[in-house]
């Protein structure tokens, strides 16, 4: 079992050359959105879940410690 996971460990060192290579291509989608303005519509809607989850898990927190300081 030990021995599977350096073969795995190895080949995806060896695949991380060939992933990264796959990056250097050019994106056409964010270019045509970056020139309509959308990008901005894009990166609001990730900020408002990114806040939305944020604010959660910090009500979540103030319940579970308060639950917790009651028993």
């Amino acid at each position: 079992m030990n021995s599977i996971k350096k073969i795995i460990g190895t080949l995806l060192i060896l695949m991380m050359p060939v992933l990264l290579f796959a990056q250097d291509d050019k994106v056409d989608m964010a270019d045509v959105m970056r020139d309509n303005g959308r990008i901005y519509v894009v990166v609001a809607v990730l900020l408002t879940i990114l806040a939305g989850l944020i604010l959660y898990i910090i009500r979540l927190d103030r319940k579970i410690s308060k639950l917790e300081r009651e028993k």
